[in-house]
């Protein structure tokens, strides 16, 4: 089985141990990863014999799980665990969190439902309060779970997998904690950053009980009640200069910690009369990679926090600027580095919809577009499917408003399940004005987005400008296999090269002869294929284990040092 140096040193009793919500720090933590019993039931009724182990927050279809057994449709996987809450610990009101569980949860505590929540990729609250008791307490997660046999969002998941399709997986995949607040207390703070007038704004949930303070570094530079807090002289954030703003807030007795960056995300047009991307009011040229953070050992979930962070600062390093979170919602920590490390995040919902045909595999490719309002051509005629996205979409812009780093929104990728990508546009701009949304990312355009965002693998990337910034949303996905470092025997790639250096010479000859040259007469940002291998897919920069850089970082940072406008 192949695996991450991480997964090799995993610690099964306390993996992933880090407070995993940096955006919003609370002093009140207990992280419940580790080993939990487990059982899986063709029954929704809750088992009275839990004899086997797994180790959360892994699914059970992962090696780290330490299962390895895939959960089927109608099968319910039963977890459970036993804690104690330490003295002092209740403030008033206790809460679990899970950051994500897939598909559909429903919680028990002591017996009794406390909770459930649908969606395989969203994080989610249960208040505890009402159902803790002295001593022991009894917590058991009910898990459900249709990967591509129902309409809800399955990402890249497949029962039958194989070519860009992997192994589902289920059930508790992202860190398991519980906190505690006062009766009255501070829910939530939405942070706004308004560049053009030099201040940030704090839209708070739950109390009128607050008082902000911002630090540059350790000076403290503001302090008030009040809503909006002007900044003169303030620092930008950018991916040369990743300067972070600390924030504490006071409120009901607490002091919750966080960050922002001062910056802005726009279009507008150059001075040659060219659509382009912007950052703080000025064009920037986005050139990053597709990245879909899964690992052999863990599929969605990273064996540590490590090596999230190894994959952002090594795509860093080799002089990238921005990576595309493809088909996934990650860790919030995973954005933390992005932000502490100055690197832009294209960010893609996740797909869901019917069995994907024609309208994916052969229609775009000979230029035909389809209606996405007419549900059928894309096998969306499940209402309950199409009401889960937008639950989902709205869930996932409120997780992710305050990361600085995120910069576009792309509700719908290849017509994976899409519909009504109009109305999403529309809907994303009511929630989140200050992002660039790319409503249908390769092909399916509707004529509403920002951008005009295409994929070319085969056919000869010719930029073509007009009254949208120009996106090479994905390209490249040039292969080669390191022996001793793949998922299987299996291999897909767009094109297949047998030595590093025919595949470091060909990449050289893309960028250097095709995608460099059209920088400057439109192109506004690429997206190569991809940071790593996954599983049959042999195309990352990476191998799947991250133990190989495919070519070597000298290149890379040559290259990328003339991505620029």
């Amino acid at each position: 089985m192949l695996k991450t140096i991480w997964g090799e040193n995993l610690d099964k009793s306390c993996p992933l141990p880090e407070y995993p919500r940096p955006q919003f720090v609370r002093d009140s933590y207990i992280n419940l990863n580790g080993v939990w019993k487990y059982t899986i039931s063709g029954s929704a009724e809750i088992p009275t014999r839990f004899s086997s182990e797994i180790v959360v927050p892994f699914s059970p279809e992962t090696e780290l799980s330490g299962v390895k057994r895939m959960l089927h449709p109608g099968e319910h996987l039963f977890y459970k665990r036993t804690f104690i809450l330490p003295e002092g610990f209740n403030k008033g009101r206790v809460f679990i969190n899970f950051g994500a569980v897939d598909q559909i949860a429903t919680v028990y505590l002591n017996g009794k439902k406390a909770g459930f929540h649908r969606g395989g990729y969203t994080a989610f609250t249960i208040e505890l309060t009402d159902l803790i008791c002295d001593g022991e307490n009894t917590l058991v997660v009910d898990v459900l779970d249709y990967t591509d046999t129902n309409s809800f969002s399955r990402g890249k998941q497949k029962t039958k997998r194989g070519g860009i399709w992997y192994t589902a997986q289920s059930g508790i995949w992202q860190t398991v904690w519980l906190e505690s607040t006062p009766k009255e207390y501070l829910k939530s703070v939405k942070i706004t950053p308004d560049y053009d007038n030099s201040q940030v704004r704090f839209d708070y949930e739950g109390t009128d009980d607050f008082y902000v303070k911002i630090y540059d570094g350790d000076e403290l530079v503001a302090s008030c009640r009040e809503n909006v807090v002007k900044i003169p002289d303030f620092k930008s954030w950018s991916p040369e200069s990743p300067f972070l703003y600390k924030v504490v807030f006071e409120s009901c007795g607490e002091r919750i910690k966080s960050y922002f960056g001062m910056r802005k995300f726009s279009v507008g047009i150059d001075e040659n009369g060219i659509k382009r991307l912007f950052l703080n009011n000025k064009p920037y040229f986005h050139n990053g990679l597709l990245d879909q953070g899964y690992y052999p050992d863990g599929f969605l979930t990273p064996p540590s926090n490590e090596a999230m962070e190894f994959d952002v600062k090594t795509v860093k390093s080799a002089g990238f600027n921005m990576l595309r979170k493809h088909i996934k919602i990650e860790p919030l920590l995973w954005y933390h580095y992005c932000d502490v490390n100055g690197i832009i995040v294209w960010q893609d919902m996740v797909n869901g919809g019917g069995n994907y045909g024609l309208e994916v595999s052969a229609i775009p490719f000979v230029g035909i577009k389809l209606d996405d309002t007419v549900y059928k051509n894309f096998h969306r005629e499940d209402k309950e499917g199409r009401e889960l996205y937008y639950q989902e979409l709205e869930e996932e812009v409120s997780y992710l408003y305050n990361c600085p780093c995120i910069a576009v929104w792309v509700p719908f990728n290849e017509g994976w399940g899409q519909f009504d990508s109009t109305k999403a546009y529309h809907m994303l701009k009511e929630l989140d004005a200050t992002r660039i949304v790319d409503s249908a990312s390769g092909w399916h355009d509707m004529g509403v987005s920002d951008v005009i965002s295409k994929h070319i693998y085969f056919t000869p990337i010719k930029v073509k400008t007009g009254d949208r910034a120009y996106v090479l949303s994905e390209f490249g996905g040039f292969s080669q296999r390191i022996n001793g470092h793949t998922f299987n025997n299996k291999m897909f790639g767009y094109k297949i090269y047998k030595s590093k250096e025919s595949l470091t010479k060909a990449y050289k000859k893309l960028f250097n002869k095709t995608i460099i040259p059209q920088i400057n007469t439109g192109l506004s940002a690429t997206v190569y294929t991809q940071v790593t291998d996954v599983e049959d897919e042999l195309n990352g920069l990476m191998t799947y284990d991250r133990k190989v850089l495919k070519i070597d970082k000298e290149v890379l940072r040559d290259i990328n040092s003339k991505m620029h406008l």
